[in-house]
């Protein structure tokens, strides 16, 4: 896989891809993921970003609908990138405790240790669950 960016609408570098919505995905979007991060000399933040991009997927497989989702990652900063997943639901995911014994339920606290930040966006047809990762001042919730 090559990465090839191009500026976003906010004038940043910016990678895409759609991706079935279906477990094997998170694989291709930690893939795509690394090979960004790389190409843009940031491979110190490939770990956590693989992690948190997994657990975006994985969400995104087991609670939206539709047969796609979109995986991007946005260059915010120097050293800061803004990952997201889009997808055809409005559920909006919440933060939770999960128990010892719970199967599922830790997607978001992995999230939230790893990433300096994140939310979700309201979109007209879905949303856009984001998660801002690396070092620097940047504006990563935008």
């Amino acid at each position: 896989m090559t990465a090839n960016t191009r500026p976003s609408a906010l004038a940043r570098p910016a990678y895409s891809q759609s991706l079935p919505r279906e477990p094997q995905s998170a694989a291709l979007a930690r893939r795509m993921v690394r090979t960004v991060l790389e190409t843009w000399h940031l491979p110190q933040l490939v770990g956590e970003a693989e992690h948190v991009v997994s657990e975006l997927v994985s969400n995104s497989v087991d609670h939206a609908r539709g047969r796609c989702l979109r995986v991007t990652v946005t260059r915010i900063g120097e050293c800061r990138v803004r990952l997201a997943v889009i997808d055809r639901s409005h559920d909006k995911p919440e933060l939770k405790v999960a128990l010892p014994t719970d199967e599922h339920g830790r997607g978001l606290a992995v999230i939230d240790a790893f990433a300096q930040g994140w939310g979700v966006d309201t979109l007209q047809w879905g949303k856009r669950v984001w998660a801002v990762l690396g070092d620097g001042v940047g504006e990563g919730e935008q």
